[in-house]
């Protein structure tokens, strides 16, 4: 099968806990330390084989293969979607059920992460969960004084809208978070805006 590393807890000296998220599922393995077994790290691709322990409720990461990414060796590009991919593993660790959207759209990013600025493939991915989780704040009444937001538009984490005046926080333009919010498209945001939005990203999920 095959997931993508979002957590990573090293113990017993180089032994792993690994936690991968695959299509519809969470998995926690454990991974033993060997010279026979190829580097993995946090934000991988990888197919596996899960083997079932009998003395522990975690079963053991083998037979492990990386698929690497065609922008794998750019280290500011693996270092974003490293970023990016953490963010995961605090937003999903207590759900129940995860169907396959999770997966599909860190997958989807994958493959979009070198074609343009990543920051904005993160921003747009984003929305989509937001949307798919139902958290996306459409309805411009500002989080922190209810009142209605007329002009200028700032976001905080999760992406709520608020006064710039309340949060004071970077001005984002109306009509070009807009077109984000409809067409799950970053294009119209310069990239001052896409850097605040991923810093608040960075907030968490």
């Amino acid at each position: 099968m095959k997931g993508f590393i979002i957590n990573l807890n090293r113990v017993k000296e180089e032994d792993l806990i690994v936690t991968i998220l695959s299509q519809g599922n969470l998995e926690t393995l454990y991974r033993f330390y060997g010279a026979r077994h190829g580097v993995i790290n946090l934000g991988f691709l990888i197919d596996y084989e899960i083997e079932p322990s009998s003395k522990s409720t975690i079963g053991r990461l083998k037979d492990v293969i990386h698929i690497g990414y065609k922008w794998i060796n750019n280290r500011e590009q693996l270092r974003l979607w490293q970023d990016f991919s953490r963010l995961f593993y605090k937003h999903l660790k207590e759900a129940e059920e995860l169907g396959d959207f999770y997966y599909d759209l860190l997958e989807n990013a994958s493959l979009e992460w070198n074609r343009q600025n990543p920051k904005r493939v993160a921003v747009e991915s984003y929305v989509k969960l937001l949307e798919h989780e139902g958290r996306l704040h459409t309805d411009m009444h500002c989080f922190l004084c209810s009142r209605k937001i007329e002009e200028n538009i700032s976001l905080i984490r999760a992406y709520l809208p608020t006064h710039p005046n309340c949060s004071h926080t970077y001005t984002i333009n109306a009509e070009s978070l807009q077109h984000l919010y409809v067409h799950k498209s970053s294009l119209f945001l310069n990239d001052k805006e896409i850097n605040r939005l991923w810093n608040v990203l960075m907030e968490g999920l």
